[in-house]
């Protein structure tokens, strides 16, 4: 990881540049390929506040932080603070996407764009085949049974309508009801 410091408005000490230089060092950690990575940092004071602005940037990577206090030790801790929990959020989506890759390798690179070519249909053959003979409820009581069974998919005839509806569970929680319409 590459790090540049500039400091603005003041001359600071020996200490304070290798102080900075140590405390974002550490971020490395989470980085895997840290040697593609520029981090920037300008320190600024003006009269009695201390300013610090990094952005941290490489690699599919971009994240910016902004600090202020009356010490700039503190706003080096403040700073790098802010910057190292938006690199755990990174690292934790990265780590989410490739286990979402590894547990359907064959829908994370689906286009949706352009379907399977023709004669590729054999390649994903029905699995589980089930017999269901729907029954006439309303919605809500659908939702009910749902919750009971644990299903993902409930199909039944809309009492309302006299259509056949699917009631689905949702990844972010709850139900969506698929209605055919007329």
């Amino acid at each position: 990881m590459n790090i540049a410091l500039t400091f603005k408005n003041f001359e600071p000490s020996p200490h304070l540049r290798s102080y900075a230089e140590h405390r974002f060092k550490k971020l490395g950690r989470f980085l895997h390929r840290a040697g593609n990575i520029e981090l920037t940092a300008v320190f600024t004071v003006d009269k009695f506040r201390h300013k610090a602005d990094v952005i941290l940037a490489g690699d599919g990577i971009s994240i910016s932080a902004v600090e202020q206090s009356s010490d700039m030790y503190a706003t080096v801790d403040l700073v790098k603070d802010k910057i190292e929990a938006q690199l755990k959020k990174h690292v934790d989506r990265m780590r989410e996407k490739r286990r979402e890759s590894r547990k359907s390798p064959g829908m994370a690179s689906a286009d949706p764009e352009n379907p399977l070519p023709l004669g590729k249909e054999e390649e994903f053959p029905v699995i589980v085949s089930e017999q269901v003979e729907p029954k006439p409820m309303f919605a809500d009581e659908a939702a009910l049974q749902m919750r009971q069974r644990d299903d993902t998919v409930f199909i039944f005839i809309n009492a309302e309508t006299d259509r056949i509806n699917v009631l689905y569970r949702r990844k972010q929680g709850g139900f969506g009801l698929i209605d055919p319409g007329e």
